[in-house]
């Protein structure tokens, strides 16, 4: 297999509905976020995650997306370092339950890990997979 040059993901992008519900959420988790006018980028590490504004991804002249996406369209894995009592404990303080979890899964690191599934307020699903 030749040697990719791709080194890892930057970010990823998707459409967001509940501006306010889904910037206090992910403020809420601890995460930096920032606002622009087409997107609001919260910021996991060196990875990032765009939102993009309802006016952006409603406009048709805006392409630069997957033709047809909307709100909830998002499936995202974030890494966890704290214990899952703190990790309810937070969810808690953000208005988020428990969708499912802890259950073994096998994340990127092709180990197995524990992970616990929540939604965002968009209805995105969240997982924390703890290696």
């Amino acid at each position: 297999m030749p040697d990719s040059k791709i080194r890892g993901l930057d970010h990823v992008a998707v459409p967001m509905q509940n501006v306010a519900a889904m910037l206090a959420f992910y403020r809420g988790l601890g995460l930096d976020v920032t606002e622009t006018p087409r997107a609001c980028s919260v910021h996991i590490g060196s990875q990032m995650i765009n939102f993009h504004q309802p006016e952006t991804w409603q406009n048709p002249n805006y392409t630069l997306r997957a033709p047809g996406t909307k709100p909830p369209s998002g499936d995202f894995c974030v890494v966890w370092e704290g214990t899952e009592a703190e990790l309810r404990s937070l969810l808690a303080t953000v208005g988020a339950s428990v969708e499912e979890g802890p259950v073994e899964r096998r994340g990127a690191r092709k180990v197995v890990a524990s992970s616990i599934y929540t939604r965002d307020p968009d209805g995105n699903l969240l997982e924390f997979m703890s290696y």
